[in-house]
């Protein structure tokens, strides 16, 4: 019994995803592997959500966790942004494909008339605040700029407008927060997307089931 339940496991696969722009803009990629969630993560209350395979079954996670769940091996693999992978330092996962889906970019904002170029050729000390440490201080660091990190987790946007930091670095898309909240972009850090993140010991155990998925996957995200 034992046995059997082990071999059961081992045909099953698990697929993070996190609600939102990933979760359907994924959803080509899944159909062109013939794979379709039944059940709406907008509305069922469900965290593993059922597909038309009975071995493959989505979980929903934050998207800052989804590479967490993939390197420790509770998700055989993942859909995560470059940003979010970034942050983590993506240990212990394989990323074969850039799935050009959820493409933004991570920018530096401050508030309008607030002059940017003077304070970093100065090399006054920023204090800036953003979800992206990580990324934000590779990015100054690397221009020679001194900084404050703030860490915040939501309502960015915020943070000059009541004096807690000079400038931001968060994603933007279509930039329209940034202005209903008197912001400009002052500097472009880098082009986001989602890629596919995969644990590495699923893929040499699985491989028979996962690969042909991830093929499609990369097949769709290139037409």
């Amino acid at each position: 019994m034992m046995n059997a339940t082990a071999n059961n496991q081992s045909q099953q696969l698990i697929l993070a995803l996190s609600k939102g722009r990933i979760f359907e803009e994924t959803q080509p990629l899944l159909e062109a592997a013939g794979i379709t969630v039944t059940e709406d993560p907008e509305t069922s209350r469900k965290l593993i959500l059922p597909t038309n395979h009975d071995n493959i079954k989505v979980i929903i996670v934050r998207a800052t966790d989804v590479p967490t769940y993939v390197q420790y091996g509770a998700a055989d693999f993942g859909v995560a942004g470059k940003d979010v992978l970034q942050e983590h330092g993506g240990a212990g996962l394989y990323q074969p494909v850039d799935l050009h889906i959820a493409k933004c970019h991570l920018s530096v904002a401050a508030p309008k008339g607030f002059d940017y170029a003077n304070a970093v050729r100065k090399g006054a000390r920023l204090r800036v605040a953003t979800k992206y440490a990580q990324a934000a201080r590779e990015h100054f660091a690397a221009k020679g700029v001194h900084v404050d990190i703030i860490k915040l987790y939501g309502s960015i946007e915020l943070a000059p407008l009541v004096g807690l930091s000079e400038a931001i670095v968060d994603l933007v898309s279509t930039g329209n927060t940034l202005r209903a909240n008197d912001l400009v972009e002052v500097e472009h850090i880098a082009d986001i997307s989602s890629r596919l993140v995969v644990n590495q010991a699923a893929l040499k155990l699985k491989r028979d089931i996962l690969q042909p998925i991830l093929d499609a996957f990369g097949r769709a995200s290139v037409e």
